[in-house]
């Protein structure tokens, strides 16, 4: 099906592009969670805005789901969407157990309470695992879609075997 060619590309874009957020919070990590309370407010205003990362993580999801759906019936495309959705949709378990709640507590880091540490270790790790579920998706569906096209199994090697005995016989 065409359709499904177009889905994997979708997929694997949104994947990408949802990893690119969560991987700069990977790469900041060591960087900042160390700091003083002054400087961890100041940097954490960078991050304005990056609500809007939310439609790369939507589009990630529907595509998946689509695509999941439009090959269900081939499990070399069906089996990589499945593990690369269940990563995507961990991401959202992740943020919506920790960072959701840091954010809400800090009024988006603009304020920091007594607890803003573990607050801060919660939201620094749980974007890190998010940044590691990302790249997991993303790697299933390019590692599926530059697998083998079929696989061949006993069975069909049988049908080839007969089709080409009934050619020669019908010779």
């Amino acid at each position: 099906m065409a359709h499904i060619g177009w889905l994997r590309v979708l997929s694997v874009l949104f994947a990408a592009l949802a990893l690119i957020f969560t991987g700069a919070h990977l790469l900041e990590l060591p960087h900042k969670i160390g700091m003083s309370a002054a400087d961890y407010l100041t940097v954490q205003q960078i991050y304005r805005g990056w609500q809007f990362a939310g439609i790369a993580v939507i589009g990630a999801i529907v595509s998946l789901a689509w695509l999941g759906y439009a090959a269900r019936n081939d499990h070399r495309v069906l089996v990589p969407a499945l593990i690369a959705l269940v990563c995507i949709l961990g991401t959202q378990a992740l943020f919506w157990l920790f960072n959701y709640p840091a954010n809400r507590a800090t009024d988006n880091w603009a304020t920091l309470p007594a607890d803003w540490e573990t607050l801060r270790t919660r939201w620094e790790f749980a974007h890190a695992a998010s940044a590691v579920l990302n790249l997991i998706a993303l790697v299933a569906l390019v590692v599926g879609w530059l697998g083998p096209q079929r696989v061949p199994t006993r069975q069909s090697d049988k049908k080839a075997r007969r089709q080409l005995e009934l050619q020669e016989v019908e010779r």
